[in-house]
């Protein structure tokens, strides 16, 4: 494959794999296992699998590998590991290279799963966890314990607060310690990511969210070296079965020929909502990174080059008054998921993020007024009129 190729000609041809029928549209291997012509050939494979042999669909697939090849080559990587969701990628990430007595670095503002992972799972196999203000570079510095910390981790965009995180300054801090850098890019998106460029050693995505871009199905994906990703990652997700399905693969597959396109495409309607919603006396605030006016704003610029399809904005009144102007909402749905072709209104306090403690919602800036929105591919007029109307409400 040429190595030459620009973001939107890998995203439809890279890691492409034809059948001798030779089909134009990726093709689904819907099978489980593999035949092999003879004992001797199926003993080899079990000792050695070359690199377009498989042994069994929890270990690797055709349709699947095509999909990891292809997010590879565009994140920048050697390599990549479907999962079965984006939380399936996220506890792999992690698990599979920790052990009792290791220590890890994280930010603080997480989604609320991730924080379960950290919390609760980590902490339950004696594995320890200092979290940290993930936008203040001197409390990783403090925190990172040279030669005992074995991974820091964060969201490059916060959910739901768009809080950035400086990828290489942490990266700097992590690698002089000897630890790995694992980032959650989901908000970011693989289009305007450029978290390997900055240092990122391992990064993870929920492929449910942009890439498939559509709702129709959960996945994950973690990108890394080859040796991370067959050493580390591939044995702890093939023996504990959080691997991607082949018809998930081929969805994703189709999503990411229109993923430049979309993503593009829902940040400057993004960009074109927050601006419209900016000085609203109903809003106690607007929090989008492409705002100028965005305390982080040169940061996402440098990180992204974009502020990415995400605003947030808290709506003055709390819960109650919150409610109503989802309640009003005609074009914009009210969900859970992110990064969809159609625009995702949620009130984080009530549904991601509810089972944070009151004290550690406030501190997060997880107010009962705050809105997270998605934009989608709507008409962005479209979309300012259907949120003013909806704040008339509140």
């Amino acid at each position: 494959m040429s190595k030459d190729w620009k973001t939107r000609t890998t995203l439809v041809h890279e890691g492409s794999r034809r059948s001798q029928y030779g089909e134009m549209a990726e093709a689904i291997f819907l099978t489980q296992g593999f035949v092999y012509p003879t004992a001797e050939s199926a003993e080899a494979r079990f000792v050695k699998t070359g690199e377009d042999e498989f042994i069994y669909a929890r270990y690797g697939n055709p349709t699947t590998r095509m999909f990891e090849e292809r997010i590879a080559a565009l994140e920048g990587t050697e390599d990549a590991f479907a999962t079965a969701s984006g939380m399936a990628a996220v506890n792999g990430a992690l698990v599979s290279m920790l052990r009792a007595g290791d220590h890890v670095v994280s930010a603080r503002a997480l989604f609320g799963s991730c924080l379960y992972i950290l919390e609760e799972i980590l902490g339950r196999y004696g594995v320890e966890v200092t979290f940290v203000d993930g936008a203040d570079l001197d409390q990783w510095r403090a925190a990172v314990r040279p030669g005992v910390t074995k991974a820091v981790f964060f969201e490059s965009m916060s959910n739901p607060t768009l809080e950035l995180v400086d990828i290489r300054g942490v990266a700097e801090i992590a690698h002089a310690a000897g630890a790995l850098v694992i980032v959650d890019n989901v908000f970011s998106t693989p289009i305007f990511s450029r978290a390997v460029d900055l240092g990122a050693d391992v990064v993870v995505y929920s492929t449910t969210k942009h890439i498939d871009g559509q709702g129709r199905a959960l996945g994950g994906v973690v990108c890394a070296s080859r040796d991370f990703t067959r050493k580390v990652l591939e044995p702890y997700m093939k023996h504990t079965g959080g691997s991607m399905s082949p018809f998930t693969a081929w969805i994703m597959l189709n999503g990411m020929a229109t993923l430049d396109l979309r993503c593009r495409a829902m940040a400057d309607s993004a960009l074109k909502v927050a601006s419209a919603l900016q000085g609203d006396t109903r809003l106690g605030r607007v929090i989008f990174p492409g705002l100028v006016d965005h305390p982080q704003h040169d940061l996402a610029m440098a990180q992204m080059g974009s502020g990415g399809t995400m605003v947030a904005f808290e709506v003055k009144g709390g819960k109650d008054a919150a409610f109503r102007v989802l309640n009003a909402l005609e074009i914009i749905k009210i969900s859970n998921n992110l990064g969809d072709a159609k625009s995702i209104a949620t009130h984080p306090a009530t549904t991601t993020h509810q089972r944070l403690p009151e004290e550690q919602k406030a501190a997060l800036g997880i107010t009962p007024g705050l809105i997270r929105l998605s934009v989608g591919l709507e008409d962005a007029g479209d979309l300012i009129a259907d949120l003013q109307q909806a704040l008339a409400q509140a």
